[in-house]
C-alpha cells in the first residue's frame, strides 16, 4: 500500500487497481482509483458492511471509461483506521476530511444504501462540495422502514449461510429466474479481483453500522429541497432492505431530481442492470 496516487490511468480495470492509504482527521483511510486523470472525481461511497471488494466492477469500470473513479473504505472498515462510525453524521463528516485531504475543491458522489445516506449528508453539510449525486438503492433520514434494516437482513444472512451462498443473493436481488441470474453474475464479478483483496469488516463494525442506519431511520427528516444540484434517484422496484417507495419520496422532495426504476429487481438493482445504469449516469455526469 502506499499514500495518494496522482496517476489513475495506471489501473486498467477496477480488478487490478492497487490500494492505497491517505490520512484525512487523524485516521487512515483505504482507497481504490483509476479513470482519467483531469475528470471531475467521481467518489463512490458504498452500502453496510462493504470493504473495497465488494463495489461493482462493471460500474466501476464503466465510470472509469469516462472518468476520474474514488472507491474508499469508511473508518474502521476494510483497510481503513480507527473505529467505525454508529452515526451517519459522523461518516460524512470523515467523507468530507477525506475529500479536502485528496486536495478536490469539487466531486460528484455515488451512494448505495448506507452510502446514500452518507452522501445526503454531506451534500448538506457542505454545500458546493458535491457538482452531481447519484442516490442508489437508498432513503432519506426518518424514512418508514429503515429502522428496521437489521431485522430484515438477519434471518436472510442465516439463510445464506444455511444455504452456503452470498447473503447478498437473498438482500439484493429477487427470486425470480432474472433475480437470481444477475445475483450469480453479480457475485462473480466481484471475486474478479485474485491478489490484494480487502479484509473483510469485524463483527465489531459490522453492528456498529447497523446501529447508525438504524439511527438514520430514527432521525428528524431533513429538508431535502435545500439540496440545489442535479440528483439521480435509482432502485429495484422490490427494494425490502430500503424501500422502493423511499426513493419516489426522495424524488418529490429533492427538486429537478431524475429517478430511475428497475424492473424485476430489489436493493441491487444497479447491479443487476450495471450496464444501463452506466449508461443513465455517465449521461447525467455530462
Amino acid at each position: 500500500m502506499s499514500s495518494f496516487n496522482p496517476d489513475p490511468q495506471s489501473a486498467v480495470s477496477y480488478a487490478n487497481a492497487q490500494t492505497h492509504l491517505i490520512e484525512a482527521g487523524g485516521t487512515r483511510f483505504a482507497f481504490r482509483e483509476l479513470g482519467l486523470r483531469d475528470a471531475v472525481p467521481v467518489v463512490l461511497l458504498n452500502h453496510w458492511g462493504a470493504v473495497l471488494d465488494n463495489f461493482d466492477p462493471g460500474i466501476v469500470d464503466g465510470l472509469a471509461r469516462k472518468h476520474r473513479v474514488i472507491a474508499i473504505d469508511y473508518r474502521g472498515i476494510g483497510a481503513s483506521g480507527g473505529d467505525a462510525p454508529m452515526s451517519v453524521g459522523e461518516m460524512a463528516s470523515d467523507t468530507i476530511a477525506l475529500i479536502h485531504a485528496m486536495g478536490f475543491e469539487q466531486v460528484d458522489l455515488l451512494g448505495f444504501s448506507l452510502g446514500g445516506f452518507v452522501a445526503q449528508d454531506v451534500v448538506l453539510k457542505a454545500p458546493g462540495l458535491v457538482r452531481r449525486l447519484i442516490l442508489t438503492g437508498t432513503g432519506p433520514a426518518g424514512g418508514q422502514g429503515i429502522n428496521r434494516v437489521g431485522a430484515v437482513s438477519w434471518p436472510l444472512i442465516l439463510k445464506g449461510m444455511l444455504t452456503l451462498r452470498d447473503p447478498k443473493t437473498y438482500l439484493f436481488f429477487t427470486s425470480t429466474a432474472n433475480g437470481r441470474r444477475a445475483a450469480s453474475a453479480f457475485l462473480k464479478r466481484l471475486n474478479e479481483r485474485s491478489t490484494g483483496r480487502d479484509k473483510g469488516p469485524t463483527p465489531g463494525a459490522f453492528l456498529r453500522q447497523l446501529k447508525a442506519i438504524k439511527d438514520w431511520g430514527q432521525q428528524a427528516p431533513q429538508d431535502l429541497s435545500r439540496m440545489r444540484l442535479p440528483v439521480l434517484i435509482a432502485n429495484g422496484d422490490n427494494d425490502i432492505m430500503v424501500p422502493t417507495s423511499l426513493s419516489r419520496d426522495m424524488a418529490r422532495r429533492i427538486p429537478g431530481s431524475k429517478l430511475v426504476i428497475y424492473e424485476d429487481a430489489g436493493h441491487g438493482g444497479i447491479f443487476q442492470y450495471h450496464e444501463d445504469f452506466v449508461a443513465q449516469a455517465l449521461a447525467f455526469l455530462e
